[in-house]
C-alpha cells in the first residue's frame, strides 16, 4: 500500500477502528463507497460522520469492497443503496446512482438518526444514575432541593467551560473552542468569493492550563479553513442528532439553494438577520430593564433553528468533499494529520450527553417549585 494511512476521525478525533476484510484498506468498521464516482468513506461509529479517504489506493480499495459486497449474502439493497455485513464484522455501504435528495436523506438520516438514538440511550442511563444519587441523598437526610441547585450550577459551569474542539489558527497557533464559544461564534455574509465566513470565538492554547483566565478572542476564517473548522464545530452542535422530519427539512433547505456552497451563503444571511432581530429585541428588554445581557446570541452556531444547524453541517461536509475531489487533497490530508495530532489530547466530548435531558427536567421542576 502506498500513501499515508489514517486512523482518526476528522470530526470527533476518535479512533475509526480496524477491519481485516479489506486488505487494501484496513481502517474502519463501516465503509461507504461509490464506484462510479470513485469515492470511499470511512464512517465513524462514534459521531457517524463520513470521512472521505484521500488515499492514492482508493480505486483498489473500492474494487475490493465491490467484490466483497457481491460475494456476501447478508445484504439488503435498493436500486440505489446497498448495505452488507461481512462475516468479519465490517459493514459496507454501496452507493449506486441515487438522485441527490435521495442520497442526502439516506446518508444524513442514518447519520443523525444514529446520533439521536445514542443520545436517548445515554440520557436514559444518565437519568437512572442521577436518580439513584437523588434517592440515596434523600435516604441519608440530605436536602435534595438545595443540593440540586448547587449541582445544576456546577453542571452549567462545566458545560460552558468544556472543550468542544481543538484547532489551529491561520498562523498555526493552537486554539481551543469551549462550550460557551458556540454561543459567540457564527457564520456571517462577506464580499469574498465564497460569500460567507466563520467568526470563531476561542481562547489560546490547547490545554486548560494554558488558557486559564485568558480573555476570549475572535478569529475570522474564510475558504477551506472555514469549511473544515465549521464542519467540526457543527458536529459538536448537532451531537444529539435529529428527528427524521428535521433531517428532511434540512435536506430541503439545501435543495432550495441549489448547491451546498450556495446554501452556506444563504445561511450566513439568515444568521445575520436573526442576529439583527435579536439585537433589536435585546435593546427593548434593556429599555424595560429586563435584561443585563451585553449582546444577543441569536444567530450563533448554537442558537440557529434545528433544521438549519443540521443543514449547515451537511453543507460544510459536502463542500469539503467537493473541494477534495477537485484536486485539493493536500488540504484534506492536512486535516487528517491535524485530527491525528489532536486525538492524543482530546477531551471526552460525549460524557455530558447522558445527563442533559435529565438536568433540563430537574431545572424545570425546581423552577416550578420555587414559584
Amino acid at each position: 500500500m502506498t500513501g499515508p494511512m489514517y486512523s482518526t476521525c476528522l470530526f470527533c478525533n476518535r479512533p475509526l477502528g480496524e477491519n481485516e476484510a479489506i486488505e487494501e484498506f484496513p481502517v474502519g468498521r463501516r465503509l461507504a463507497y461509490d464506484e462510479a464516482k470513485g469515492r470511499l468513506w470511512v464512517v465513524c461509529r462514534r459521531c457517524e460522520r463520513w470521512n472521505l479517504s484521500p488515499l492514492e489506493t482508493r480505486w483498489e480499495a473500492i474494487e475490493a469492497c465491490e467484490r466483497r459486497f457481491r460475494d456476501t449474502r447478508l445484504r439488503v439493497s435498493t436500486d440505489n443503496i446497498g448495505l452488507a455485513k461481512l462475516p468479519e464484522g465490517l459493514e459496507l455501504v454501496r452507493i449506486g446512482q441515487p438522485q441527490r435528495p435521495e442520497f442526502a436523506a439516506w446518508r444524513y438520516g442514518d447519520q443523525f438518526g444514529r446520533r439521536r438514538q445514542r443520545a436517548i440511550a445515554y440520557s436514559a442511563a444518565g437519568a437512572a444514575g442521577l436518580g439513584l444519587v437523588v434517592v440515596g441523598g434523600a435516604a441519608a437526610g440530605v436536602s435534595v432541593g438545595g443540593g440540586w441547585y448547587g449541582f445544576i450550577a456546577l453542571y452549567n459551569n462545566w458545560k460552558e467551560e468544556r472543550t468542544m474542539a481543538r484547532v489551529r489558527d491561520l498562523d498555526g497557533n493552537p486554539i481551543r473552542i469551549q462550550g460557551k464559544h458556540l454561543l459567540e461564534s457564527r457564520i456571517l455574509p462577506t464580499d469574498a468569493a465564497e460569500g460567507w465566513a466563520l467568526e470563531l470565538a476561542h481562547v489560546q492554547g490547547w490545554d486548560k492550563g494554558s488558557s486559564k483566565k485568558k480573555q476570549m478572542d475572535r478569529l475570522i476564517l474564510e475558504g477551506d479553513a472555514a469549511v473544515r473548522i465549521g464542519g467540526q464545530l457543527m458536529a459538536r452542535v448537532n451531537r444529539r442528532g435529529g428527528k427524521k422530519d428535521t433531517v428532511q427539512a434540512a435536506v430541503h433547505q439545501i435543495e432550495e439553494s441549489g448547491h451546498p456552497e450556495a446554501y452556506l451563503r444563504d445561511a450566513a444571511r439568515v444568521s445575520e438577520r436573526l442576529r439583527n432581530e435579536g439585537a433589536i429585541a435585546l435593546d427593548e428588554k434593556r429599555r424595560r430593564r429586563k435584561s443585563k445581557a451585553k449582546h444577543t446570541r441569536k444567530g450563533s452556531l448554537q442558537a440557529l433553528p434545528a433544521e438549519m444547524k443540521l443543514a449547515v453541517e451537511m453543507a460544510t461536509q459536502e463542500q469539503a468533499e467537493r473541494e477534495a475531489m477537485e484536486g485539493e487533497l493536500a488540504v484534506l490530508e492536512a486535516a487528517w494529520l491535524a485530527a491525528e495530532e489532536v486525538a492524543a489530547i482530546a477531551d471526552n466530548l460525549f460524557v455530558p450527553e447522558s445527563a442533559e435531558e435529565f438536568i433540563r427536567k430537574e431545572k424545570e421542576a425546581l423552577a416550578n417549585s420555587s414559584e
